[in-house]
């Protein structure tokens, strides 16, 4: 995997994406905006009954399924797959990338990872500097942070009027309608960790000198902003969840729990299309044989 911008974009199919194919999944919290949710219903400890060791092999026999699945999509070249990881500072979002998307073919998937905004970027509308990194046919771009900055960060800090960004959850589900018009299978994942563990994984950093660099009073800073991250992150999902691109809550206070639930829903969102996939290979494989057949004759009458 290369932490790079996209390809070029491949050309736009006519045919929108079939929604119904997203399915519910088991560990994590699969949010369509039908009913409202609070993230202190949720406890970023659960782990569903699983012990450490059975979750990490559930996760080996994943990888290499979605290993597969990445394979089939880059081929038939269909569809194209959007992952959005969001989270506060701590919650994973690194690990889980290594974990998770680590072991996929570079060739098709990378990762584009958004910090504060240029001046060149801040000059443009806020979903420019997102557009150019969307993947393309045949591609997974896993977004480290996203556009979704525009309404948490952006909010918290008051760094717009609310008018402003109150106004982008309704350009946000725009604009991500209009990916998945055009192919593209979006699924969002919010790393939802306790305050008291946030606190533990900062102080261990100091422990490790080896995590130095990660060091940040920024870090210490944000946490005084808790609750209201904590409201900006529920309006996020409630206002932007759709059928069509859910919100997927991730207990992540156990990060082997984390990645395995990361994992399976990417898997259980790709496995439907499988087969689809599968069949445009197999007839594209007959015409190219076909090809190859035809011109080795033309190749043996050449030399008669």
């Amino acid at each position: 995997m290369k932490i790079l911008s996209p390809s070029p974009r491949l050309p736009v199919p006519q045919s929108p994406l079939p929604q119904s194919t997203i399915k519910i999944m088991a560990y994590a919290h699969k949010i369509t905006g039908a009913h409202p949710i609070n993230l202190n219903d949720i406890d970023p400890e659960d782990d569903q009954g699983l012990d450490r060791e059975e979750g990490e092999e559930r996760l080996r026999a994943l990888s290499e399924e979605l290993t597969q699945l990445q394979e089939l999509l880059y081929a038939a070249s269909d569809h194209s797959v959007l992952v959005v990881l969001q989270g506060r500072d701590t919650s994973g979002k690194d690990g889980t990338i290594r974990a998770v998307m680590g072991p996929l073919n570079a060739l098709g998937c990378s990762v584009a990872s958004f910090k504060v905004p240029t001046a060149k970027e801040l000059a443009h509308d806020f979903l420019w500097r997102i557009h150019q990194h969307t993947p393309g046919l045949g591609e997974i771009i896993i977004f480290n942070r996203s556009h979704y900055e525009d309404v948490l960060v952006v909010r918290v800090h008051k760094l717009v009027p609310e008018k402003v960004w109150r106004a982008r959850y309704d350009h946000i589900n725009h604009f991500e309608k209009l990916l998945t018009d055009h192919k593209t299978i979006i699924l969002k994942f919010y790393l939802h960790i306790s305050k008291k563990e946030q606190e533990e994984r900062l102080l261990e950093r100091e422990q490790e000198p080896e995590k130095y660099w990660k060091l940040s009073v920024t870090d210490w800073n944000e946490r005084e902003y808790w609750n209201d991250y904590t409201r900006a992150y529920e309006d996020a999902i409630n206002r932007c969840s759709t059928p069509h691109a859910p919100w997927f809550i991730v207990p992540a206070n156990k990060k082997w729990f984390r990645n395995l639930a990361v994992a399976e829903t990417i898997v259980n969102a790709l496995r439907p299309y499988k087969n689809e996939w599968r069949k445009k290979l197999e007839v594209t494989g007959k015409e190219e044989k076909a090809r190859i057949e035809e011109y080795r004759r033309q190749l043996k009458v050449s030399k008669k």
